[in-house]
């Protein structure tokens, strides 16, 4: 999966990012588990195994 098409499945299920920077990365809101998480700015680049997990396990959302 690209970051884009993560984007566009994060603000399906009503995440949505707070307009600040985590260490260069978006920052993100989930009111699922009413966590902030990052992502990444490379909207065309694979998401790697390790950093998908991490968004679904703060997003709460099911990729």
């Amino acid at each position: 999966m690209k970051y884009n098409e993560l984007h566009k499945k994060l603000k399906k299920a009503g995440c949505y990012p707070t307009g600040k920077q985590i260490s260069g990365h978006p920052e993100w809101f989930s009111p699922i588990t009413g966590q902030k998480f990052a992502t990444s700015n490379h909207q065309s680049e694979e998401v790697k195994i390790g950093t998908l997990k991490n968004i679904k396990r703060a997003s709460g959302v099911n990729l």
